[in-house]
């Protein structure tokens, strides 16, 4: 099974291409640029570079969130266009799950975190052992303190993964709780962990069609907050 996998939840933007678990290319970029200027060109390279075709994919995948708002709509919206221009089943993964499999091989908990700003991260914990992963709770949006006092009497090491997860190693040695960051280059989010997410999702039928695939916010757009806001003439 190829699975085309998109990720536009952070600032970098990313694609891949996996078959039945091996990566067999990927493009990244982070550079600032928008994505709705680099994820269609990434995606384009990364295929034409490996000789394979659109129609060569058995489904499309995109992180889902949470995330950037506007990142996430860019790339739920480029995977909903390829799913049903191509008629193939989409894969929505979640964020958090799918970095947490860039440390699936650290055994001990796996503390995922998304700067949400507000003093909140973005947060799912996971237990990781033999490279096998077990959720341990939904995502969510928590203050940095909250996690940090769960996690307190943790038995088992700490391994943080995320844009936010140096904010949370400040926190936590501060509050004197043990843990350690990913490594550079397995810290951010990436479309290769979104395809090996995907995959497992695949394998438990949890595919869905392009008009089903939706974005997953954690807490409403600042744009929509706004609007429920009263006004007040002075």
């Amino acid at each position: 099974m190829k699975i085309l996998a998109l990720e536009t939840s952070a600032r970098a933007v990313s694609a891949a291409v996996s078959e039945n678990g091996r990566i067999l290319t990927s493009g990244y970029q982070d550079t600032g640029l928008t994505h709705s200027r680099t994820l269609m060109p990434i995606v384009e390279h990364i295929l034409k570079n490996a000789d394979l075709k659109p129609t060569d994919m058995d489904a499309i995948a995109v992180a889902v969130g949470p995330g950037s708002f506007t990142g996430i709509r860019i790339g739920v919206a480029a995977a909903k266009g390829l799913a049903l221009a191509l008629d193939k089943p989409a894969i929505g993964v979640s964020t958090l799950a799918a970095m947490a499999r860039n440390v699936a091989f650290a055994d001990g908990l796996v503390v995922c975190a998304m700067d949400a700003r507000r003093s909140q991260v973005y947060n799912a914990t996971f237990s990781a052992e033999g490279g096998v992963l077990t959720r341990l709770t939904p995502d969510r949006a928590i203050s940095l303190s909250e996690l940090a006092e769960e996690l307190r009497g943790a038995e088992r090491s700490i391994t943080l993964v995320g844009d936010g997860a140096c904010l949370a190693h400040t926190c936590f040695t501060e509050n004197g709780l043990p843990c350690r960051l990913a490594p550079p280059h397995l810290l951010l989010q990436n479309a290769v962990s979104v395809a090996l997410e995907a995959k497992a999702l695949a394998s438990q039928g949890k595919m869905v069609s392009a008009q089903e695939l939706a974005v997953f916010y954690l807490r409403p757009p600042q744009a929509d907050m706004l609007k429920k806001k009263p006004v007040t003439i002075q």
